[in-house]
């Protein structure tokens, strides 16, 4: 049975989009884009009504992720998880990411390479860290190990303790080694990156800034592991 395009109007709300009327009443809204194709009095069998119902369900999918990607970049798990949540179909969501893969929004090696460079700018991670958090974006493991490929460990491990040094600040030289082991092992460094690191980040302390110490300070000059009892 077929119904009778009746009116064709711009959404009051949204110039883009297009209200379809059918026999008088409003069914469905599509693009501007592809409303062009039609005209009043044309008439549609249900297999057009239903295809083009489709062309308007990915169309309004694509505009909420894109929407959402206007805040940060995310990952094609991440997309999935969100459409899935707002109840769009999955044939639906598979349609709307292909999309926006075409398009370019949505790149899961430049996410991977996005999401390490933040970490790396505000809060320094190591690869055991990143690993984790790319997996659970669910980002592929060949993907993560391509981005992590290019990190630096060390240098990381120095930045990351950089940050944590105001807190530390008047305790003896033993503390300070101890806390920022354990420290750089939380982020997840390795025990011999982070090892490193603190003797970088003590011997840099003790020459330009010796007073940063508790001044009857006498230790060693190792590491201290920061698991130990």
């Amino acid at each position: 049975m077929s119904r009778t395009i009746t009116a064709l109007e711009p959404q009051k709300r949204d110039q883009e989009r297009v209200n379809v009327y059918l026999d008088g009443e409003f069914v469905f809204g599509l693009p501007l884009v592809d409303a062009a194709r039609l005209h009043v009095g044309q008439s549609l069998s249900e297999d057009e009504i239903v295809a083009l119902r489709g062309i308007d369900a990915v169309a309004r999918a694509v505009d909420r992720a894109v929407r959402l990607l206007a805040r940060r970049p995310y990952s094609t798990a991440e997309l999935r998880r969100y459409l899935t949540k707002k109840e769009v179909a999955p044939p639906v969501i598979d349609e709307t990411l292909d999309r926006l893969e075409q398009s370019g929004y949505v790149d899961d090696q430049a996410f991977a390479r996005f999401w390490i460079e933040d970490r790396m700018r505000f809060k320094p991670r190591g690869l055991r860290a990143l690993r984790y958090e790319l997996h659970q974006k669910g980002i592929a493991s060949s993907l993560i190990e391509a981005a992590l490929a290019e990190v630096d460990p060390g240098e990381a491990a120095y930045q990351a303790a950089q940050e944590r040094l105001s807190r530390l600040r008047g305790q003896s030289k033993r503390d300070v080694r101890t806390a920022l082991g354990a420290f750089l092992v939380r982020r997840g460094f390795n025990y011999d990156v982070a090892r490193d690191a603190v003797t970088r980040t003590i011997t840099e302390l003790e020459d330009h800034e010796p007073d940063y110490f508790l001044n009857d300070e006498n230790t060693d000059n190792g590491l201290e592991d920061p698991y130990e009892e």
